[in-house]
């Protein structure tokens, strides 16, 4: 029996209002607006071009640093030395005495609450020996993280051609810092600091404005103008936003504010398909069973506009029939869900149980079944 893609058509009306949702704006050069818990963007302005990350670059100061936590080599109670460099290092700083011993908590929170360079520089330090080495274990975590828009020369977002992110990447770094590293994410939620009895205000101005705003971190320089990243839970269902190249301080929080509540506003998480519900049936060919369900992993749960007509198509395609064995958990097919004005969603489906081939002898009358007319 010839094989080929299957393709099987699944349609969900989930809506069908007349109403449209507003073209959103917004003044940030550089934005985009994640739904965190579907992995859906749900806006994007040059998300994907280079830019002058500034600050935010400390984000993957931290995630480095936590990953050493996390993993033992570095404890939260270790001291770090505060070499000259350090010390003499400008911009927002968390003022830490040279050759003094800092703890590596008081140095998390004089990145996250300060932005203090020098705290950055302490750490690049204690952690790979020179700055330039830990600019090289940013690079290679950006790569594994799948961050392509991203390049660091420094611990700190101080401006220099050759460092650069992506408002897309900062999105993939905050994500994987919320939930690869929950046990001191809630650093990013402080609101001030003291170090050396200088008291420091977060710069995170969305703390301070009720709106679920928990996190993380903001940037400013000449080259780059104001920036943020700011994620917000509001009942479960968590976003992401990032802004950058805006005017003023005030600018940038209004700005992520607003593509925030965007969110939440517009958009709802619909539940599909529970994890091991069947989603279809898949032809097999010579098995002791005709047919095999498949089923994912995890929830099936997607992001849609609200106001948008909402017509979801859906389609399973596989290369059929399955020729067995299956075994389960074998990937069979991919669910693919098409949504008005949004990208594709391709979820894997896998087999739900074994199936057998069927003997020798069986495969024959099974073939000359599918010879009859009608047979299968």
């Amino acid at each position: 029996m010839a094989r080929g893609t299957v393709i099987i058509l699944l349609t969900i009306l989930l809506f069908s209002l007349q109403a449209r949702a507003e073209g959103f704006e917004t003044r940030a050069k550089y934005a985009i607006l994640i739904d965190d818990n579907t992995d859906t963007a749900l806006f994007e302005q040059l998300s994907d071009d280079r830019m002058t990350p500034s600050s935010m670059s400390k984000l993957m100061t931290l995630y480095v640093l936590f990953n050493k936590l996390k993993k033992g080599g570095v404890s939260l109670h270790d001291h770090f030395h505060v070499s000259e460099k350090a010390w003499r290092m400008q911009g927002s700083k968390s003022f830490m005495a040279i050759d003094s011993e800092v703890p590596v908590e008081d140095l998390i929170r004089g990145i996250i609450i300060q932005s203090g360079n020098d705290a950055c520089i302490v750490v690049a330090e204690g952690i790979a020996g020179t700055e330039e080495a830990f600019a090289g274990e940013m690079n290679a975590m950006a790569a594994r993280l799948g961050m392509k828009g991203s390049h660091f020369v420094n611990s700190t977002g101080w401006p220099d051609p050759e460092h650069y992110m992506t408002v897309h990447d900062l999105a993939i770094l905050a994500h994987h810092l919320i939930h690869d590293f929950p046990e001191y994410y809630s650093y990013f939620s402080e609101k001030d600091f003291t170090y050396n009895n200088i008291h420091q205000s977060n710069r995170n101005l969305l703390l301070t404005r009720n709106i679920g705003v928990d996190g993380l971190k903001t940037g400013h320089t000449d080259d780059g103008g104001f920036g943020m990243v700011a994620s917000a839970n509001r009942d479960g269902r968590r976003l992401i936003a990032v802004v950058n190249g805006l005017a003023n301080e005030k600018e940038r929080a209004d700005e992520a504010e607003k593509l925030l509540e965007y969110g939440f506003r517009e958009f709802n998480t619909v539940n599909l398909f529970k994890a091991g519900e069947p989603v279809e049936n898949a032809e097999v060919w010579y098995g002791k069973d005709k047919s095999v369900s498949l089923v994912a992993a995890n929830d099936i749960a997607i992001t849609i506009n609200k106001l948008a007509t909402n017509n979801l198509a859906a389609e399973v395609r596989y290369d059929g029939p399955v020729a067995a064995p299956i075994h389960k958990g074998d990937h069979i097919a991919d669910l693919v869900i098409k949504r008005e004005g949004m990208k594709d969603i391709v979820i894997p489906l896998t087999a739900a149980n074994d199936v057998e081939k069927i003997s020798f002898f069986g495969r024959i009358a099974r073939g000359i079944m599918y010879r009859l007319p009608g047979g299968k």
